[in-house]
């Protein structure tokens, strides 16, 4: 589904309703994360939907290292050969060089995310490793997007900014699924640096929310972040 002027939206119910974007321009693609199944068949479909060819790839880029992002990325490394970026802080995970940070075993509010904390508490969140090109900091730029770093969800959570087509890649710092909310509560590591990420991500011109998991919203985007800033 295209979001936007050349932003395609991926998505498979697996992985807690998991998204993935798909960007084109007349220098390539950008990915931004890789859903949950290992085959990357989705996104190689869309890839071939539109015209495009897997080797097209210019840059594979993560939000963070939680198994529903990375399923796809190993597959889709070989067959394209693009660089892959993620924050420092992530790549040791990407890599498989360690285990991703356990979080609360208490369930929340959300109550259907729960299994996707037990899973990852208890091991279960294996992805097939791969390591990192190079590691991403705020502010630089990779195609077209650039980098805002945006910790809480984990430590070295990036999201993403376009700013011709006013589109914030929130990654799992705000997300629609099971509802619109700033994060998941039980996946904070850190809710005050969530809180100031959230801020910092409204603070931009924003019409277009892709979140991490959930439909994106295609419209009045800004006005909605305002509105997480202003209720938190």
């Amino acid at each position: 589904m295209e979001i936007a002027p050349g932003v395609y939206r991926l998505g498979q119910r697996k992985g807690a309703s998991v998204r993935a974007y798909l960007i084109e321009t007349s220098d390539g693609l950008t990915l931004i994360d890789t859903l949950f199944d290992p085959d990357a068949h989705r996104i190689l479909d869309e890839i071939k939907r539109i015209g495009r060819k897997v080797t097209d790839v210019r840059h594979l880029v993560l939000t963070h290292a939680h198994r529903s992002h990375l399923g796809g990325l190993k597959l889709l490394k070989q067959l394209s050969g693009a660089p892959v970026y993620a924050s420092e802080w992530e790549a040791g995970i990407i890599a498989g060089g360690r285990k991703s940070e356990r979080v609360s075993w208490l369930p929340d509010r959300l109550v259907v995310t729960y299994p996707f904390q037990l899973a990852l508490n208890l091991g279960l969140d294996v992805h097939p490793p791969v390591p990192v090109d190079r590691a991403i900091v705020d502010g630089e730029s990779v195609g077209p997007i650039q980098v805002v770093n945006t910790p809480g969800h984990t430590p070295g959570h990036l999201a993403f900014y376009w700013a011709e087509r006013k589109i914030r890649f929130t990654g799992d710092a705000v997300v629609t699924w099971p509802k619109f909310v700033a994060g998941w509560p039980g996946f904070m590591l850190d809710p005050k640096q969530q809180r100031e990420s959230v801020r910092r991500m409204a603070s931009l011109e924003v019409e277009v929310l892709a979140t991490g998991h959930g439909e994106p919203i295609v419209s009045g985007g800004g006005e909605l972040l305002q509105s997480l800033v202003v209720n938190e």
